[in-house]
């Protein structure tokens, strides 16, 4: 709440006749334009599929109804998107980035392949704060997280790249927990993961719990699919039963490094943002219209059809205190923004030999 009131409090800084005579102009600069929406994310998989249902339904919320459309550009677990809105794409209001916000965190370790700031992108929102599920076939010969624990050889799991929680989830769990993990990565998105362990290259995978359950839904019903396991601050409202990571953490350092690795990032994962230098006009249109979309009953119910969560951020929470705080210095990757991390993070994030 005390987010919302801030946005809200900035945007009536603004006089009002400028304010009015501002959107007005903004609205009619989208009179028969194009938003694209870059998705860093193979289509088929959760992001896309928010993508999608957002795209349907947010131009109806800017006054001049201009054009929305998905544009995939999967790659190195969303960097290229990611990197291609802040470096490449131009800073008028029709390029919205979605890629997966725990790449902050890269950006916080120093990871060379970040090319982006991410205090410097336009924060538009999120459409939920994620919850996280490892989901394993019945052909891995795991359907217990005790098999898992007790398996004589490592589990293979799908990844896209560090930074993605696909790759960095499993990394954590093996780091903290002890479990037998072969991480695979290089895959495009969640549904190459699926395909990969449907073939039997992989046994499974873990990224976000509303994604597994909308976009492998026949595998879970049919039982071909098994929920092994939740990686959640909070047990998920609708798996209770399924067992929680933070709840086999032998050691303090085991839970910092599951509530730094994977809670934190997991709220801001969804998260659109504008590349900088966006004129705060259409940021704050947009802003509105992407939050207004948010309260759409119609967008609300395709939400629901598609077995999906909602529980939108603004844009100002989109980013939060945690990351934002975490490197003061224009530029700066030392130490003193690592500190803010549990050292146990820091020394399992590093090695990316799994």
């Amino acid at each position: 709440m005390a987010h919302r009131t801030a946005l809200l409090a900035a945007l009536l800084l603004v006089s009002a006749p400028r304010w009015a005579e501002a959107a007005s102009a903004d609205q009619d600069f989208y009179k028969g334009k194009t938003i694209r929406v870059v998705v860093g994310f193979a289509a088929g998989g959760g992001f896309d599929t928010y993508a999608r249902i957002l795209a349907r339904h947010m131009p109806k919320h800017i006054a001049s109804n201009p054009t929305m459309v998905v544009d995939n550009m999967a790659g190195a677990g969303s960097r290229l998107a990611a990197n291609y809105l802040y470096k490449a794409s131009a800073p008028d209001g029709l390029t919205i980035g979605n890629f997966i916000g725990s790449l902050i965190l890269q950006q916080i370790l120093g990871d060379q392949s970040v090319e982006f700031d991410g205090r410097k992108f336009e924060w538009l929102g999120a459409p939920v704060m994620d919850e996280t599920a490892c989901a394993l076939t019945k052909t891995s010969g795991v359907t217990t997280i005790d098999q898992w624990f007790a398996a004589k050889k490592p589990v293979k799991l799908g990844g896209e790249a560090p930074g993605a929680n696909d790759s960095d989830v499993p990394r954590v769990l093996k780091a903290a927990l002890g479990l037998p993990v072969q991480l695979i990565e290089g895959y495009k998105g969640t549904s190459n993961i699926r395909l990969a362990a449907e073939s039997g290259e992989v046994d499974g995978g873990c990224w976000t719990w509303a994604s597994v359950r909308s976009t492998w839904k026949k595998g879970i019903d049919s039982g071909l699919v098994n929920v092994v396991l939740q990686v959640n601050p909070k047990k998920a409202a609708d798996i209770p039963s399924v067992p929680n990571a933070i709840d086999y953490a032998k050691t303090n350092e085991a839970r910092q490094l599951i509530e730094s690795g994977v809670h934190a990032p997991s709220a801001v994962l969804r998260a659109y943002a504008l590349p900088p230098g966006t004129p705060k006009e259409r940021v704050n249109l947009l802003r509105r219209s992407f939050m207004d979309t948010m309260k759409d009953a119609e967008f609300a119910a395709e939400i629901k059809k598609a077995d999906l969560d909602l529980n939108p951020l603004t844009g100002a929470e989109a980013l939060p205190a945690r990351f934002r705080d975490g490197h003061e210095a224009e530029g700066d990757f030392g130490a003193k923004k690592m500190s803010r991390l549990p050292e146990s993070f820091i020394r399992a994030k590093l090695p990316y030999s799994l």
